[in-house]
């Protein structure tokens, strides 16, 4: 069953908390998104990176995305207790172009969030 828009509003809300750590570099605000669990899985400059979530923490962290960063939010399917959420991500660390897809649960009310996999655009690929 499709939710409300409210709801679609939420999830949207609950990502930005990615975007925002991603774009101010402080992996803190997505700490409060993910779950302690939530996995990641994707290939940054030709090597997989996957399992723990703290990957992402350490590069969001360690990375600045820099001036030039932009970012886009769409939420594509909201279903009762399951959301999916795709992000744009353009110029982070001031040259990878990402298409990232979050699952997120609602969790004790909250839409939290537990795998992230994402693509690498090719063209900013570093050899």
């Amino acid at each position: 069953m499709r939710n409300e828009i409210k709801e679609y509003e939420a999830v949207a809300l609950a990502a930005e908390k990615f975007v925002k750590s991603v774009a101010e570099g402080n992996s803190s605000y997505a700490k409060e998104l993910f779950t302690d669990d939530a996995v990641l899985f994707g290939i940054l400059d030709g090597t997989l990176e996957h399992g723990s979530i703290e990957q992402f923490y350490h590069n969001v962290d360690t990375v600045a995305a820099g001036e030039n960063f932009k970012a886009r939010i769409d939420v594509l399917a909201v279903e009762e207790t399951v959301a999916v959420v795709r992000v744009l991500e353009e110029g982070w660390g001031g040259r990878i172009d990402f298409t990232d897809f979050l699952l997120l649960l609602k969790l004790g009310g909250e839409w939290k969030c537990v795998a992230k996999a994402y693509n690498q655009n090719s063209n900013t690929i570093k050899e």
